[in-house]
């Protein structure tokens, strides 16, 4: 997604956050804590890098950048933020799942944090207000825990014969209970079954295909998390072995091989995430940098992999899509 599809809700930064961490380093350090590994998100790490730069830090250069891997190991989490404030970092990035961003809030209300999410953040209660976030907390979400409702009804459009749909998602996620409770309203509203399946390790992957598999369900809903996107090869190659119709919640998934997705791109958000970590090396007020909202969704189909499933969509879904992949 492009820049200029996201708002900042209000702008601009007021100068003077006091950063103790600045006064004790001669290059500033920055914590980034992330649920994941860094071979998984090395796209995104390039991203995070690219909105330093445009802030005008290059890591090594004239910023360090202290890296934090849970490896999918989430309860991992709390003791490497906990090192992070040890070290005094100047401010933590916390991303790669919702559940660093709450591991990183409760190990400091001092340091200034930076989050990406695909949460709610005042839902979630990362911030009281996204115009003015509270407290030395911000960041950009990507909103797309919330899209359940519109992606079903996408998936009745294009496989209208499904009545029953498989959800995905992942157990050791902290939005996990919501999105099932959301996903399983919006389906009763639409008149289909919601078989839930779940998986956090790329093993109990595998498992749930083969349990929506045996319980025939006509479709796959992927619920949004950063474990899932860290996994987006093995998971459209599992629907494409299984011969299983998806929509997923990012463009990268579409643009792997994935049937269908409607969210937006990823990398822009940590780009946003680097900007932001810059704007606070420089001295912004993490509560005067107001938390960045998508304002676009793409809707992207890949025709190749529709063709490969014997799927015809009609033309006026065809119509409505941001962007075919032929």
């Amino acid at each position: 997604m492009r820049r200029r599809d996201f708002i900042s809700l209000i702008g601009g930064a007021t100068i003077g956050w006091p950063l103790a961490a600045r006064a004790q380093h001669a290059m500033p350090v920055i914590g980034f804590l992330s649920g994941q590994s860094p071979t998984e998100f090395a796209p995104y790490m390039a991203a995070f890098q690219q909105g330093l730069k445009e802030d005008g830090f290059v890591e090594g250069q004239n910023v360090k950048i202290e890296y934090r891997w849970a490896e999918g190991q989430y309860d991992r989490l709390p003791a490497l933020a906990a090192d992070l404030v040890r070290r005094e970092v100047a401010v933590i990035a916390a991303t790669g799942g919702t559940v660093s961003v709450l591991a990183a809030k409760a190990a400091t209300t001092t340091i200034p944090i930076v989050f990406t999410t695909g949460a709610d953040p005042v839902k979630i209660g990362l911030v009281t207000n996204l115009n003015r976030p509270s407290g030395s907390i911000t960041g950009a979400s990507f909103f797309t825990n919330p899209l359940a409702a519109k992606r079903l009804e996408l998936l009745r459009e294009f496989v209208p014969n499904a009545t029953l749909i498989a959800f995905l998602v992942n157990p050791n996620s902290p939005n996990a209970g919501p999105d099932v409770t959301e996903a399983q309203d919006a389906a009763r509203s639409l008149g289909l079954q919601l078989l839930v399946v779940r998986a956090g390790t790329e093993r109990e992957l595998a498992g749930a295909f083969a349990t929506l598999v045996e319980q025939r369900a006509g479709a796959l809903l992927v619920a949004a998390d950063a474990f899932f996107i860290s996994r987006r090869d093995q998971l459209v190659e599992l629907a494409a072995r299984h011969m299983v119709p998806a929509i997923y919640f990012a463009n990268e998934f579409a643009e792997a091989g994935g049937l269908t997705s409607y969210g937006l791109s990823q990398t822009d958000v940590y780009r946003q995430a680097g900007v932001y970590a810059g704007h606070i090396l420089k001295g912004a007020v993490p509560a005067d940098l107001p938390v960045v909202l998508p304002t676009k969704y793409e809707f992207v189909i890949n025709m190749k992999t529709a063709k490969t499933l014997g799927l015809t969509f009609p033309i006026p879904l065809l119509g409505r899509a941001d962007k075919v992949i032929e």
